[in-house]
């Protein structure tokens, strides 16, 4: 159950100035690090050298949220905090924009997209939500030549994937029955299992990469993101594997010296005493 402080809105704006002043507090740290006689690390950052970084914390973002560790969850939100205030200070160094204007620019937006808290429109259900969320966004960027303009090429394939069908489900392409798209799986790896047959590289990896395709969309339809069940089957995987070390170590062997029939047999026992978790 959620800290009662944390749970009413009151308690948000009884401390709007705190919090506030706890921001300003961290952009007058930023501008001081970048300041003459600041620190000689941060004053060389430009936007491109931070953007490795920045990618990086999203990731430990992602990770630590995942954990029930909320100090460490609060530590890596604020590392990307950092970075996004970071970012914002070198933008008003050189003239592009400030945090002001960031913060002023996704709080209109905020409150733009939502006309059903904001305004007087209703939406009954997050879907409506959504498709209304959409049908703004459409109108404000009516420069853009397609509806998918807006996906970014930077994603992780798996993300990017995901995304793109979300949207387009937005606007009602979509299966409406979760059988249709398990038949689409199927239909994929019969086509793969015959690409590979083929030995021709270029249909294989064509096929293959259709046939993820319509994985991720099956773990859409069933409400699953599919970076997470990926990172979670690659933990589970990594887990496993760890312990066939462990195993061949105990037996005075190790990895490399032992052939697939006796790490098959010890992957077995082991996935066996976790059939909860069967891969």
């Amino acid at each position: 159950m959620l800290n009662e402080k944390y749970a009413t809105t009151a308690f948000r704006m009884s401390n709007h100035r705190q919090l506030t002043d706890q921001f300003a507090k961290l952009c007058d740290i930023v501008a001081k690090l970048r300041s003459p006689g600041g620190c000689p690390w941060d004053r060389e950052q430009t936007t491109q050298s931070l953007l490795p970084a920045l990618i990086e914390e999203a990731y430990e973002v992602a990770e630590a949220a995942r954990t029930p560790d909320n100090a460490h969850f609060r530590e890596e939100l604020g590392d990307l905090l950092l970075l996004i205030v970071m970012h914002a200070e070198i933008a008003r160094e050189t003239g592009r924009f400030d945090i002001e204007e960031v913060l002023d620019e996704v709080s209109a937006k905020l409150v733009r997209r939502h006309p059903h808290v904001f305004g007087t429109t209703q939406a009954r259900d997050a879907g409506a939500v959504l498709k209304q969320w959409e049908a703004i966004k459409r109108e404000e960027k009516k420069g853009d030549s397609h509806y998918l303009a807006s996906l970014p090429n930077a994603l992780p394939a798996l993300v990017r994937a995901q995304k793109a069908q979300s949207k387009a489900a937005r606007v009602n392409f979509d299966w409406t029955e979760l059988r249709d798209v398990m038949a689409k799986v199927e239909e994929e790896l019969r086509e793969t299992k015959e690409a590979v047959q083929s030995q021709q590289q270029e249909m294989i990896a064509d096929e293959i990469g259709d046939l993820l395709f319509a994985v991720v969309n099956l773990t859409r339809k069933c409400k699953i993101d599919a970076e997470s069940a990926l990172q979670s089957a690659t933990d589970k995987f990594v887990a496993r594997f760890n312990r066939l070390e462990d195993e061949l170590k105990a037996r005075g062997k190790k990895l490399g010296d032992v052939d697939l029939v006796e790490m098959d047999a010890i992957w077995d026992r082991i996935k066996n005493g976790n059939r909860i978790n069967k891969l």
